[in-house]
């Protein structure tokens, strides 16, 4: 009878022991990171702790060609570190081999900013938008269910969702890559440098900076490039309340305008806007547009100089801006110089961040484990 009691404290133990396992919750305080105060406050979801564990197991999901049903697609197949977290195309390519309908966006700072993702908008959170791809039959066509039984096989991820988050399924996936997403902070650029007293810009530089942070305005002859009036100052992406951060820019008429943001909330004034995307290392993510339409920064800034098309839902801050005293607004221009615009440019390099673009804790781990090897 004792060695039956004895064998039923035990059994008990490890039960509770394999179930308090299974149960674990994170133990690690918030992942170390810095950024400008500048940058203002950033949101983390309640019910996803923002913790080391998370992170790593988010990082791994990230890099893992598992996700997808040929598994031979990744998260980083469309968004590549070099790249800023973008692939080079002017729209990505996934499991199906067919162009999809958008550039892939760059991956950065997205703790800040607009609270809707993907160009239209069209999820309210990176845990929503996470999974998305992985389900898409042209991005990664993978099973949900399947993968389930491909991460309950892999020893390595049966212990780090353990560790951050209890239990393997698709909503602690989700959550996980969301956290990776969120540890992507760019903030150490020339532009952050010179914020912080560390270093003074070129005198083309300057110009460039100046003129990206002013409307222009003739009474007061004050010249501007008009970017600040989309991407704020210090993010440079759009801005975050309600739908501020989208933005119909003159890309197309009325007879070609894409439904952008009107695909999700079928409001007629949200037809043509979409996502103003942060400029952040943006001298490494062309081509540019929600299409990938412009090769260049050339081509950007002759499209906001000269370029611009008329529509119902076109932006009132692109038509009313113009370096030269605006006689109607039907002809949109701001009329910049050639060196006014080359000036724009060199401050847009500024705002590539070499540390971000190579930062170890964002790159590939399956590399790091192979030459630990």
């Amino acid at each position: 009878m004792f060695k039956i009691i004895v064998t039923a404290i035990v059994l008990a133990i490890a039960v509770s022991i394999f179930w308090n396992i299974s149960k674990l919750k994170p133990e690690t305080t918030l992942v170390e990171f810095t950024a400008p105060f500048v940058f203002g406050r950033f949101y983390i979801p309640e019910d996803n702790p923002y913790t080391n564990e998370s992170v790593a197991l988010g990082r791994r999901l990230f890099y893992d060609s598992k996700l997808s049903g040929n598994n031979d697609i990744s998260c980083a197949t469309c968004h590549k570190q070099e790249q800023a977290f973008t692939d080079g195309l002017p729209k990505a390519v996934g499991a199906s081999g067919k162009p999809l309908s958008f550039n892939s966006m760059s991956l950065v700072n997205l703790m800040w900013g607009p609270r809707h993702f993907f160009w239209n908008g069209r999820v309210a959170t990176l845990e929503q938008q996470a999974l998305m791809p992985i389900a898409h039959i042209d991005e990664m066509d993978q099973d949900m269910d399947e993968l389930m039984d491909e991460l309950q096989a892999d020893k390595t991820y049966q212990q780090m969702y353990a560790m951050a988050y209890g239990n393997i399924s698709p909503e602690n996936t989700a959550k996980a890559l969301a956290n990776f997403q969120r540890s992507l902070i760019s903030a150490n650029s020339k532009y952050d440098q010179y914020l912080r007293g560390e270093i003074n810009l070129t005198e083309q530089e300057e110009v460039g900076r100046k003129l990206f942070m002013a409307h222009p305005d003739t009474k007061v002859s004050l010249r501007g490039g008009n970017c600040i009036d989309c991407h704020s100052q210090f993010l440079t992406s759009g801005f975050a309340t309600g739908f501020d951060g989208f933005s119909n820019n003159g890309l197309d008429d009325d007879n070609n305008l894409a439904d952008g943001l009107y695909e999700v909330t079928q409001d007629e004034s949200h037809k043509g806007l979409f996502k103003v995307p942060s400029l952040r290392n943006i001298a490494v993510t062309a081509p540019y547009m929600h299409d990938g339409r412009f090769s260049t920064l050339q081509q950007v800034l002759e499209h906001y100089n000269s370029g611009i098309k008329m529509s119902k839902t076109l932006s009132p801050l692109i038509i009313e801006a113009d370096n030269l005293e605006k006689l109607d607004n039907q002809t949109v221009s701001l009329h910049l110089t050639d060196e006014e615009m080359a000036a724009i440019i060199a401050f847009l390099h500024t705002l590539t961040d070499e540390s971000f673009l190579t930062n170890k804790a964002f790159s590939n781990p399956f590399v790091a484990e192979a030459e630990d090897d």
